[in-house]
């Protein structure tokens, strides 16, 4: 049996909460929040905390799911592993990319599991588009978004984001992953630009941005995210890869409403087009969210039972925060960024 102590109960962290109370290999020892309360009906029978440290001290976990604010990733995570703990740590890694250097330098100085929440990675359907891509070969154009039109709690939440981490960096990490899964090659430079388009934001933080990223194969890449009342949704989810032999794009899944977060992940079909024809390819049964996040910790699970080797899967982690970072000093300089 694991025990797991789980850091920051919002979206994500709640349903990373869920996943290890549903699982069976697993026991919750901890839940870290802010008041030091939780009220939710399935978790209020559980130990809970408003400081990291003091839990991490009196619960002792074998895995700390730490699901909070960028800024506290780095130091949460050396902390949980310098006492023992494996680790599942919600993106962005850090907000830094030196911080994220260290938290991968202290994983493997420790021995502990570092596993970074990517979603993606644990979805069929992404699986499958990544995979069609791969088959058309090199190099590619890849062309994605996901604006949010968020107003009340959605906004708040984007808000209260924004504190630390900007739209590009915080959701594109996701999508730049896929790119680097897709192309292996390495990224050579990046291109940001962005705007502020609330004063409720900070005047040094924007919540629109775009980043144009080339790689050492020719390949090249656009990916822009925007939150607010203020946005469109008109095309804000896309998602399609080109290459000389055709393209992969999905195509349809639930895209009314871009603030509902199962719209995030959903893809429905795929259209693989050949010069020869297209293929649209029907993908059913798509997992949620929640059912998603399950995926996800039990990935985590296995990675320490079946001590699995997660090199590349941290190097990658690093690799798409740098390129997500280099855009957001781009934005900040106005320069482009050579890496």
């Amino acid at each position: 049996m694991t025990r797991v102590l789980i850091a920051g109960l919002g979206n994500m962290g709640l349903s990373h909460a869920l996943a290890h109370h549903k699982h069976p290999e697993a026991e919750i020892v901890g839940l870290v929040n802010r008041s030091g309360v939780v009220t939710h009906p399935e978790l209020g029978q559980y130990p809970a905390f408003s400081d990291f440290e003091t839990a991490l001290a009196e619960t002792k976990p074998d895995l700390a799911v730490i699901a909070t604010y960028s800024d506290s990733h780095a130091d949460y995570a050396c902390a949980a592993m310098e006492a023992g703990a494996h680790v599942f740590i919600e993106k962005p890694l850090a907000t830094t990319v030196a911080d994220a250097e260290r938290v991968v330098a202290k994983a493997k100085e420790t021995g502990r599991k570092l596993v970074v929440g990517y979603i993606l990675r644990h979805h069929p359907s992404w699986v499958r588009l990544i995979k069609e891509a791969r088959d058309l070969g090199g190099p590619y154009v890849f062309r994605m978004n996901l604006n949010q039109q968020s107003s009340g709690a959605e906004w708040e939440t984007h808000k209260n984001l924004m504190q630390t981490t900007s739209p590009i960096v915080d959701c594109g990490v996701h999508y730049v992953d896929v790119m680097c899964q897709i192309t292996d090659a390495q990224p050579v430079k990046v291109n940001g630009m962005g705007l502020r388009l609330s004063d409720e934001i900070a005047e040094d933080m924007y919540n629109y941005g775009q980043l144009q990223v080339t790689f050492d194969d020719g390949s090249v890449g656009w990916y822009e995210a925007g939150w607010g009342p203020m946005m469109s949704e008109t095309a804000f989810f896309v998602k399609d890869v080109v290459s000389p032999n055709g393209s992969v794009s999905i195509v349809e899944g639930d895209k009314s409403d871009s603030s509902d977060v199962d719209s995030h992940t959903a893809v429905g079909s795929l259209l693989v087009h050949r010069t020869g024809g297209d293929q649209l390819i029907d993908l059913p049964g798509e997992p949620g969210h929640q059912e998603l996040c399950d995926s996800e910790q039990a990935h985590m699970l296995r990675a320490i039972a079946e001590d699995l080797d997660l090199t590349r899967h941290m190097n990658d982690a690093v690799q798409s925060l740098r390129i997500c970072l280099a855009a957001d000093e781009s934005i900040r300089t106005g320069q482009p960024v050579i890496l």
